[in-house]
């Protein structure tokens, strides 16, 4: 087996594990967000947009503390 060869089969088996690891990270958002524990990403989406003084925050604390 020559270099090019093993390049081959290495770049093969790299685009196959990136493309499983990118379904199951899409997956694991896709379930947390439908579980009823999981936390819900699209609220943090704009948060990079929306970084102004005067925005909302993402999620509003409470001025009473938890007992």
């Amino acid at each position: 087996m020559d270099f090019n060869e093993f390049a081959a089969y290495a770049y093969f088996f790299l685009v196959v594990f990136l493309v499983v690891g990118t379904y199951s990270y899409i997956y694991h958002l896709y379930k947390n967000r439908k579980d009823a524990s999981g936390v819900d990403y699209e609220h943090y989406s704009n948060m990079a947009l929306e970084d102004d003084i005067d925005s909302t925050p993402v999620k509003p604390i409470s001025d009473e503390k938890e007992k």
